[in-house]
């Protein structure tokens, strides 16, 4: 079936997007996939070919789109090509949604310029040590001063992505005890300086996936944070950390369906060239009748990504529809990444294939953003159970 979910200049940008991954990033991958991070001077690149602008209003120095579709093109290039964009996936998806919603007009003035050149790259801290998923329980503090003019911050969160290069981070805490009717009461956000003394990075840690992402721990010491740094109103941070979720889920079921498609495109590749007893791998039964499941299944996850991208677009795609997005692509995701991987053999184990990559980097889509058990429990809510 023929897609309509893309025009013109979408299919433009993506032959440019694919020329600058040629060009820029896959002669280099090796060297960031050993370092465990992209360098941070990549980022500049991203800035000046107009990535981090792209939903940024234009006098702010964007290009004043209000779609998520230039964002598909660049799930489906990367994946295509077997490669990530460094921790830049957070700088726009997570941390520009928020800017956008709570940020003053001073406050954009200030932050905004500088996140589309990529001088200033963001990153957001909700997760903590020993919290996961429960974010009502994070005991990292900010009290105001007693002079009003700052708050102090002192705590420490994990999982950070983008958290070793960043420059500013959304960090959630807590400005006021929960109460006993609402134990998500009393979370702020705050745009942190990274330079802000008593602010540490710790260790970049060690993932099975998405290896040239930087993910960090971070620590605050008595940080002092400039009350004109606070995002939104004081004590509604939980509201706002919900609002735009739907989002954060459907940019996981999107990427998670780039890469089955991507899976697919390098498996076909593989059994075409590979030769065993004396015949290429394709063109044995098996090997037929596994791509053509796998292809079946990408069409079905496409329809849902591309059914969802719509939505979003249109401001409709609701809390439900994005964890049935989410749960049903990355669960495709992972079945026909594990096959596309089988095919290869003993080779699909070897990271110097991009299956094998793929796989690992595949992994976390059932995790971050809400487990597929969450997304269950959501979707059963809203069917009344």
């Amino acid at each position: 079936m023929r897609r309509t979910v893309f025009n013109e200049d979408h299919e433009a940008f993506r032959e440019t997007l694919r020329a600058f991954i040629e060009a820029e990033v896959v002669p280099v991958y090796d060297e960031w996939f050993a370092a465990g991070q992209a360098p941070r001077e990549f980022y500049y690149k991203l800035g000046e070919l107009g990535i981090f602008g792209i939903n940024v209003p234009e006098e702010f120095g964007g290009a004043g789109m209000d779609s998520h579709k230039f964002e598909a093109v660049l799930y489906e290039e990367t994946a295509r090509a077997g490669v990530q964009f460094g921790g830049s996936g957070v700088h726009v998806l997570l941390a520009l949604p928020y800017i956008k919603m709570l940020a003053d007009d001073e406050q954009k003035k200030r932050f905004l310029p500088k996140f589309v050149t990529g001088e200033e790259m963001w990153a957001i801290a909700m997760t903590e040590p020993g919290t996961g998923s429960d974010l009502a329980g994070m005991k990292t503090t900010a009290k105001l001063s007693e002079d009003g003019t700052h708050y102090v911050l002192n705590g420490a969160k994990t999982f950070i992505t983008g958290g070793v290069h960043a420059d500013k981070v959304i960090v959630c805490a807590r400005t006021s005890a929960a109460t006993a009717e609402d134990r998500r009461f009393g979370i702020s956000l705050f745009a942190v300086d990274t330079k802000s003394e008593g602010y540490s990075v710790g260790r970049k840690l060690d993932k099975l996936g998405l290896r040239t992402s930087d993910t960090a721990e971070l620590a605050f010491v008595d940080v002092k944070v400039p009350v004109e740094d606070l995002l939104g109103e004081e004590n509604k941070g939980f509201s706002y950390l919900g609002h735009n979720l739907a989002s954060e889920r459907w940019g996981i079921a999107f990427g998670a369906y780039a890469q089955a498609k991507a899976a697919v495109r390098f498996a076909k590749q593989y059994v075409q060239d590979r030769t065993v007893f004396g015949k290429p791998v394709a063109h044995f039964q098996n090997t037929k009748f596994e791509l053509a499941a796998c292809q079946a299944e990408v069409d079905a996850a496409e329809a849902v990504a591309d059914r969802a991208t719509e939505a979003l677009d249109a401001g409709e795609l609701t809390a439900a529809e994005a964890a049935s997005a989410k749960l049903f692509c990355t669960e495709v995701a992972h079945r026909v990444i594990d096959r596309c991987l089988q095919l290869h053999g003993g080779y699909g184990y070897m990271n110097e294939y991009p299956i094998a990559r793929l796989y690992a980097d595949n992994r976390v889509n059932r995790i971050y953003g809400g487990t597929s058990e969450i997304m269950k429990s959501i979707i059963a809510k809203d069917m009344g159970l």
